[in-house]
């Protein structure tokens, strides 16, 4: 565990691309299976505990120091692993079990998979009276599920790829069928094993995904080279579909991430009957048109999905692309063959009564002036009922292949412009890992009238948007005019003629029962930094809701 911790440390405080693979590739070369796999799954996100909470981790400090002081540091640390590892106390002799013993990475995801709930808070004890300051973070880390080290899943497995002599898209391509502790994955990277074999019949496949375009882009791009087709306002996912030689149905419905999400969308799921694997974008679609994503929200995240839901909410596909068909891999073909395979398979479905499932109309466009004014109207531009549930366009380069994660040049996504709205920060918290110095998690309110006049109230929460610079400028506000404090958070002054207006874009609202304000904001970020104007001028909560009703 000790040199895991080590490895995060020198992570999270490693600012170079290219510093961080060497790292862990040194760690992957060095360490022997199967603490490599277990650190890999961590560093990839593929560990998750019932029954280890951040609440076990602050009853535990809280039997073992003052709890005044630790709301003390947690407030000035602002970071709950960071805080406990540095206060807890050093142990009095050796523990009752397990020694003075640095426990290995294996053995506590193994203990923390399998323990009962009620032996988890004395082993974990133990655990951080085996560790130093670093290790005891690490640990911490682990449990809370926020390494937050500036390594993404897919630098990490770029680093195994660096072992050997493999391209990092090759890893990509059989991640799905892998599993911790990942022997066969580390012994073909070192030239020690043949590539690894899925043997699922519907495995998922890595996605393709697009780089945001901007207007300099567009001179080095030729609009004969790309292909149009709307960007819908849904969930991205990934249908797979096969049956065997003697029969057998199976089918499955994966995230752009990988989950399978199946048991959430069974209505879907039984529609489906093609064999191979399509990439598409989840939508409800109620007499024939599409809903908006505020409608699609009360279907995603349920436990349990009821049958009048399923009867008020029909989930419905509508297809990108097609990367299997038949057993044969489509994905090595050009946009515009996948393309034609794809209009042929839906058309076939079509004829045979499937309604669950339909094709992406592509955008007819001349030129980029053209794409544009489509972009603006969709309704005008073929997307006719439909234009509320479109937030932009894609383009596909014709010729290229379906490759795994996020090339730039061959896809771009153009989404519509954002609303906008002049908010007042309210309140403020510590961020994590590398801004666990810095005031970077806001809550901004507009105004509405009270019962004594005009009141802010809280609509949403952002933690990006903002520059290096900003981050200081804020953090330095919130310092200066912090009134109150709530544990980790402070409130900051927003009186009417003093301070911070932020101007926040965001994809859309919904009404919410959480909010006092009635309203959420969908992807909130911080756009610009209003010190010129004076928080009385700040947006309204009627204009707010007057958008909300036009989404409707």
């Amino acid at each position: 565990m000790n040199r895991f911790a080590e490895l995060l440390d020198r992570l999270s405080y490693e600012p170079r691309r290219n510093a961080k693979i060497r790292l862990m590739s040194e760690y992957f070369r060095s360490t022997p299976d199967p603490e490599r796999g277990v650190a890999l799954a961590a560093l990839t996100g593929k560990l998750s505990f019932t029954n280890a909470k951040p609440g076990l981790i602050r009853a535990l400090i809280a039997e073992r120091t003052d709890p005044v002081l630790f709301e003390l540091s947690y407030d000035y640390v602002g970071d709950l692993s960071e805080t406990v590892a540095l206060m807890w106390p050093a142990p009095k002799g050796l523990p009752e079990m397990g020694g003075n013993h640095a426990p290995f990475l294996s053995e506590i995801v193994e203990g923390l998979e399998t323990l009962p709930k009620r032996d988890l808070p004395r082993q974990l004890a133990l655990w951080l009276d085996g560790l130093d300051e670093t290790g005891r973070w690490a640990l911490l880390k682990l449990i809370t599920g926020a390494l937050r080290v500036g390594a993404s899943a897919r630098l990490a497995k770029t680093a195994v790829a660096a072992l050997g002599d493999l391209p990092p898209d090759e890893v990509e391509l059989v991640w799905p069928g892998l599993s911790m502790p990942y022997r066969e994955l580390f012994a073909w990277a070192e030239g020690k094993g043949e590539r690894p074999q899925t043997t699922d019949p519907v495995p998922f496949r890595p996605v393709m995904l697009a780089h945001a375009i901007e207007e300099t882009d567009f001179s080095a791009l030729d609009p004969a080279s790309f292909a149009a087709e709307w960007k819908w306002d849904g969930i991205r996912v990934q249908a797979v579909c096969a049956r065997s030689s003697d029969g057998t149905r199976a089918a499955r419905l994966y995230s752009r991430t990988g989950e399978d999400i199946s048991g959430a969308f069974p209505d879907l799921v039984e529609a489906l009957d093609f064999d191979g694997a399509l990439d598409g974008e989840l939508l409800i679609v109620r007499e024939k048109r599409v809903e908006t994503f505020n409608v699609l929200q009360q279907r995603l995240n349920r436990k349990a999905v009821t049958t009048k839901m399923l009867a008020e909410f029909p989930a419905h596909i509508r297809a990108y692309d097609l990367l299997a068909v038949a057993g044969e891999d489509l994905r090595p073909l050009p946009f515009r063959d996948r393309r034609a395979r794809l209009e042929a398979l839906i058309a076939r479905l079509e004829t045979q009564g499937h309604t669950r499932l339909d094709l992406s109309p592509l955008v007819p466009f001349a030129d980029w002036e053209g794409l544009a004014a489509a972009r603006r109207d969709p309704a005008s531009a073929g997307a006719g009922l439909d234009a509320e549930a479109v937030e932009g366009v894609m383009l596909k380069g014709w010729d290229t292949a379906y490759l795994p994660g996020r090339p730039k040049g061959p896809w771009w996504k153009w989404k519509r412009d954002p609303h906008t709205v002049d908010a007042v920060l309210m309140y403020a918290q510590r961020g994590h890992g590398k801004r666990s110095s810095f005031y970077s998690d806001y809550t901004f309110g507009v105004w509405t009238q009270g019962e004594e006049g005009d009141v802010l109230v809280p609509v949403g929460k952002a933690y990006f948007g903002f520059t290096d610079q900003e981050l200081i400028e804020i953090d330095k506000f919130v310092r200066r005019a912090t009134i109150n404090r709530f544990g980790p958070v402070r409130e900051v002054l927003h009186e009417p003629d003093e301070g911070l207006v932020l101007e926040v874009a965001f994809e859309g609202l919904a009404r919410s029962t959480r909010h006092r304000s009635g309203v959420a904001m969908r992807f909130p970020r911080i756009a610009r930094l209003r010190w010129d104007k004076p928080p009385r001028e700040a947006d309204r909560l009627e204009t707010l809701e007057a958008l909300l009703r036009q989404e409707e």
